[in-house]
């Protein structure tokens, strides 16, 4: 079966002996196929994710991108190669498109999901103070950039009442350097009208202890951030499993 055929996005009925329109006119549903798709979908509408593994979860995302197949050893072959349900959708395209199975039109549906995912957390920290939102800036921190595969380095702009005003990537690097220049990073701020920042980053490698060229890259931030009266917050390196703040550890 050819991976068009496979992965065609048009509408499925999942309801056995139905037709379902593509590229072979009267193509049928499998009775067991449908049935299995119906019994999960009320798992997941009666109970939410809540008890359900990832690779369930990633079955239910996988139906609509593959109609007419069994997408459980797909969702099985994904979590095994990437870890689990958030690994798979943040994992860049190339590595998604060496799991046989996976086509374009798999690959848009993660692609939609991740970006939803981004904007709803996103939605819970912007016109918002940190103070009463932190917990939620973290765990979008951790949804944009836990999984990355190369070092990105964000930059969070505050108001003169801590209200986040904007959220941009200021810079990508490789597996473990990114280059940042303090002088950028300051311009930004001023053309923003921002009076404090945040500074964010990752570590691919999972591990978010800070090295030493993190250390002083934040201490030449917060040199040249001083020198204009903006004032830097917090650094917040993150890992795959958990965060460390710069303020939190008395880094700055």
């Amino acid at each position: 079966m050819s991976d068009a055929f496979a992965e065609s996005p048009l509408p499925f009925p999942d309801l056995a002996g139905d037709e379902v329109p593509g590229p072979v006119r009267g193509t049928r549903v499998p009775s067991y196929l449908a049935d299995h798709r119906q019994r999960l979908r009320a798992r997941f509408m009666a109970g939410g994710a809540k008890g359900m593994p990832d690779y369930e979860l990633l079955e239910l995302i996988l139906f609509r991108a593959i109609p007419r197949q069994d997408v459980k050893p797909l969702a099985r072959a994904l979590i095994d190669a990437f870890g689990d349900l958030n690994g798979v959708l943040t994992a860049p395209d190339s590595r998604l498109a060496q799991v046989k199975g996976v086509g374009q039109a798999v690959l848009c549906e993660f692609r939609l999901v991740e970006a939803a995912a981004h904007r709803m957390a996103r939605a819970r920290v912007m016109g918002r103070q940190v103070v009463s939102s932190w917990e939620a800036l973290i765990d979008y921190c951790h949804t944009v950039m836990a999984h990355r595969e190369v070092e990105q380095f964000r930059i969070l702009f505050l108001d003169r009442k801590n209200v986040l005003i904007a959220d941009e990537e200021q810079a990508k690097g490789t597996v473990d350097h990114v280059p940042v220049y303090p002088r950028e990073v300051v311009k930004r701020a001023l053309e923003l009208n921002a009076t404090a920042l945040i500074l964010v980053h990752n570590h691919p490698s999972g591990d978010p202890t800070p090295s030493q060229a993190d250390i002083d890259m934040t201490r030449r931030i917060d040199a040249a951030a001083q020198a204009l009266g903006i004032t830097i917050h917090d650094h917040i390196v993150v890992g795959r499993s958990r965060e460390l703040s710069f303020r939190a550890e008395g880094l700055l």
